[in-house]
């Protein structure tokens, strides 16, 4: 009982306090010394569980072990059983000489009021002294923040695993508690320990397996497909594109709840396993990580449009891209810019998405397929972009390069028509993507042309249908339709007009590269048909995960 309450730092301070207040009342109270004082026996006093012998040398020995513990290595323990060991150095370990001093001293001294406690016990034992190592917070905190971006772990919801068909459950995250942590170390020290039990704070996942048990998810409710280059160059964004489907495929959205993408998907950074690849900044193509992203949660947006999903939060991206149509694409930021989707059904909906063979294909998943979406996007109007030289000094002197194709800016408008037996609902949204600057690369290097190659940005003019119209549904026609896998008939109409032609934009006196042309980039070809190319980056700035 001594032993334990000597271990805690406020005992040595009442100690020290009633000693002091003792001695004083003694000083002033004349009083006869105790004829048995002499003759009272002296505690054996262990340090590290181990003996701590007598004499002049004591206090010597007791430093030399406390540094020698103080050296070593500290052991952490998660609950799962498992450890990480780090040198108490790491911590900012330091020896409190002075206590330990007074413990030693106290020790052997008959009259010190540790000795006569120790005393008073029933059955006193032996006297362990406390451990007086404590830990600097300047060093202890900063290395058990470090420590939190590897031992936290975020819940993971149960979800469906459509490959198999089975249900996954859910597990429990966990966030690593400093305070508490340390406050668990310096106890553990005062003990004389290595190792104590990490704290953490318990994170719940918000689905667990037992609401999922009824969840129907045989048909499909409605599907988009988008291309994406599988050449070796496109590695790392094809990795990207087949992490970020995996966050999300099998997620279960029960009636009237939100899917929020960026929470679900996570952060895109090389903590969980993103890899560089092109991504949007301002306008520009440039090298970021998480890149290929967008093309997962536009994907997405395309099959929850069609099924009829409440579109809650979408944004379209700074410059059109190559692998989806205007007004279905849907860029995220993490964690500013999201895109989320409501489920306004009676009953619960299973997000699908993979990634394979060239097509990334996503599909909501239900019960049977009840309605029909029609997309109707018009343009209303482009906007023009300019042309900007920018000096180049790893290019020849007066060589120009065309380093970004310049794309037209778009004002569009989009409907969303929903008809369900003799009902119909008309939806409106208006979207907005500013034009892209044509960057024309100016070499002013003294280089000689014959020891330089050199590349237009190989984007083709981008073109778009003025009017287009896609239908989807479980009672679209078969005539003029595309069939699908799974989920019923998509069928298409389209008129070019002005802005669907090649040559269209030369035409509207923007500044047109006579380098080498490729065939339009179309954004209204057949669904998913777009393949995604990208230019040499320029420079690095806030980013869209396209």
């Amino acid at each position: 009982m001594l032993a334990q309450w000597l271990k805690k730092p406020q005992s040595l301070a009442v100690l020290v306090a009633v000693g002091a207040g003792l001695g004083i009342g003694f000083a002033l109270v004349p009083r006869s010394a105790s004829p048995d004082a002499a003759e009272l026996p002296l505690p054996e006093v262990t340090l590290f569980g181990e003996r701590l012998a007598a004499g002049d040398g004591r206090a010597k020995l007791a430093l030399e072990r406390v540094r020698h513990f103080a050296a070593g290595k500290f052991q952490l323990q998660f609950p799962d059983g498992k450890y990480r060991e780090i040198q108490l150095a790491e911590l900012g370990a330091e020896i409190d000489k002075l206590r330990l001093a007074e413990l030693v001293r106290g020790s052997h001294d008959r009259t010190s009021a540790m000795v006569r406690l120790w005393r008073a016990q029933a059955e006193p034992g032996a006297m362990a002294l406390p451990v007086p190592i404590t830990l600097n917070p300047a060093r202890a905190l900063p290395a058990l923040r470090a420590l939190k971006d590897e031992f936290d772990r975020v819940p993971v919801d149960a979800r469906l695993d459509l490959e198999a068909r089975k249900l996954v459950p859910e597990s429990t995250g966990r966030l690593l508690d400093i305070d508490g942590t340390l406050a668990a170390i310096e106890d553990a020290l005062l003990r004389g320990e290595r190792k104590v039990s990490l704290a953490f704070v318990e994170r719940k996942p918000k689905r667990v397996a037992a609401e999922l048990g009824n969840v129907a998810f045989d048909e499909v409710l409605g599907y988009f497909e988008t291309r994406y280059d599988r050449s070796d160059r496109y590695q790392a964004r094809s990795f990207n594109l087949r992490l970020a489907a995996s966050k999300l495929d099998g997620y279960v959205l029960l009636p009237g709840e939100v899917f929020d993408f960026n929470e679900v998907v996570g952060a895109r950074d090389e903590a969980n396993g993103y890899k560089v690849a092109s991504v949007i900044a301002e306008g520009e193509l440039v090298d970021g990580i998480g890149g290929g992203t967008c093309q997962i949660s536009g994907t997405l947006h395309g099959a929850a449009f069609f099924a009829g999903l409440e579109i809650v939060e979408r944004y379209p991206h700074t410059r059109p891209s190559g692998y989806i149509k205007m007004g279905l694409d849907a860029t995220v930021v993490y964690p500013t810019i999201n895109f989320r989707l409501k489920n306004p059904f009676p009953f619960a909906v299973v997000l699908h998405q993979t990634v394979k063979n060239g097509t990334v294909r996503a599909e909501i998943l239900g019960p049977k397929r009840t309605r029909t979406v029609t997309l109707i996007r018009r343009i209303d109007a482009a906007i023009p972009y300019e042309e900007v030289e920018r000096p180049d000094k790893d290019l020849p002197s007066g060589v120009r390069v065309l380093g970004q194709r310049g794309v037209a800016g778009f004002k569009l408008r989009r409907y969303r028509i929903t008809r369900e037996g003799e009902h119909a609902v008309r939806e409106r949204w208006d979207d907005a993507y500013p034009p892209t600057s044509q960057i024309v690369r100016v070499g002013t290097g003294d280089i000689s042309k014959d020891k330089v190659h050199v590349e237009d940005d190989p984007h083709a003019e981008y073109v778009a249908d003025e009017l287009l119209v896609v239908t989807q549904g479980a009672d679209a026609d078969e005539d003029n339709s595309k069939p699908s896998e799974r989920g019923g008939f998509t069928r298409e109409s389209r008129e070019a007009g002005k802005y669907g032609t090649e040559g269209w934009t030369q035409e509207a006196g923007m500044p047109y590269w006579q380098g080498k042309q490729k065939r339009p980039e179309r954004s209204d070809s057949r669904p998913g048909s777009e393949e995604l190319e990208t230019p040499k980056p320029m420079r690095k700035r806030a980013k869209s995960d396209i």
